[in-house]
Parts: C-alpha cells; sequence; structure tokens
C-alpha cells in the first residue's frame, strides 16, 4: 500500500481514504491501548482519542518513518494522557523510589502462551503495567519513560524491575500450577 498517496489523501478530506487509514492500523492500535487500560471499553476510548489526534495532526507526518509506528506514537501518548486523567486509573498510577529485592536470573525453562503473559501483564498495578509495557514491549528508555511519565529515571528503573519480578513469581507459580495439574492427571 502507498501510505504517502494514502496520507495526501487523508489531508485532502477524502473519507474513503480516511476510513481506509483507520481500518489499515485499527486491530494493531487496539491491541496497543488494551494493553495499558484494564478494560476493552477504555481501550476503545483511547483509540477514538488516539485517531482524533492522528487525523487532526497527520499534516505534521513527514514520511520519514513507518505511518504504523507513528501512529502508535500516537496511541501510546494517548493512553498515557488517558490513564493520568481518568479517576479510575490515578490512585493506580503511582511511582515510589523505595528499595527493590533483587531479580534474579534462575528462571526454570517453561512454556506459557502470549495470551498468558499479556494476561499477567494486564494483572499488574497500573504504574507497573505501564512502565513494563513502555520500556519492554515498545523499547522505551528509562530516561524517555521518565520524561513521558514526569518521573525520576531511577523510578522508572524501579518500577520496571519490580513489574518483572512480580511477573517472574506469577509465571513461576503458573508453572508450577500446571505441573501439578500435569502430575495429577497421571
Amino acid at each position: 500500500m502507498d501510505y504517502q498517496k494514502l496520507v495526501k489523501d487523508c489531508l485532502k478530506g477524502n473519507s474513503g481514504a480516511q476510513k481506509l487509514l483507520y481500518d489499515t492500523f485499527a486491530d494493531n492500535m487496539m491491541a496497543v491501548c488494551y494493553r495499558y487500560t484494564k478494560s476493552v471499553t477504555d481501550a476503545e476510548d483511547v483509540l477514538q482519542e488516539g485517531f482524533v489526534k492522528v487525523f487532526r495532526n497527520l499534516h505534521q507526518y513527514r514520511s520519514e518513518g513507518e505511518l504504523g509506528a507513528w501512529i502508535r506514537r500516537i496511541m501510546v501518548n494517548s493512553a498515557l494522557n488517558y490513564l493520568k486523567k481518568n479517576r479510575h486509573y490515578q490512585g493506580e498510577l503511582s511511582f515510589s523510589d523505595t528499595s527493590l529485592h533483587p531479580v534474579t536470573e534462575e528462571n526454570p525453562e517453561m512454556k506459557i502462551t502470549g495470551k498468558e503473559l499479556a494476561d499477567l501483564i494486564r494483572q499488574l498495578p497500573t504504574g507497573y503495567q505501564t512502565i513494563f509495557n513502555l520500556h519492554a514491549v515498545e523499547g522505551f528508555t528509562h530516561v524517555e519513560i521518565g520524561k513521558l511519565l514526569g518521573i525520576n529515571e531511577g523510578t522508572s528503573r524501579s518500577q520496571y524491575a519490580r513489574a518483572r519480578a512480580l511477573l517472574i513469581t506469577w509465571v513461576e507459580k503458573l508453572y508450577e500450577d500446571n505441573k501439578l495439574k500435569t502430575y495429577a492427571g497421571k
């Protein structure tokens, strides 16, 4: 697909091109939005806000990178703004600099599906989930995360480490539970 032409047609107000742009990216961007929220309804709100920003700012897209990456960045920022302004998430979106128990690298070999891992990530407290997604999934550095969220780089690092430690604990428990189920089924 010729994204440069699609963008030009969207900027001319061509509703067919706008629908095509939305249809092309909506499913992937919904997944991005859902990673940061706790419900499909909230993710849909973020998606809608995000696409409003996409169409409002499409004139700023310079075709220097992938259109999908540009849209993804807008969706991530929209999700972060949604978390900050939504009362439901404000209490959960807290970041502290307290110390952390070290995370070990002694992870047993285990099989976990992508869906199981995504479900576990979604169970993290909102602050942990947000930073984990930004760093591990989106690839932001802790310096960038600090700037995005208005927190110290060290806070981002500690929150990420906590999220990772919690996920490791949950994955190990899931592994043990599955091992017990397998053993009991024999």
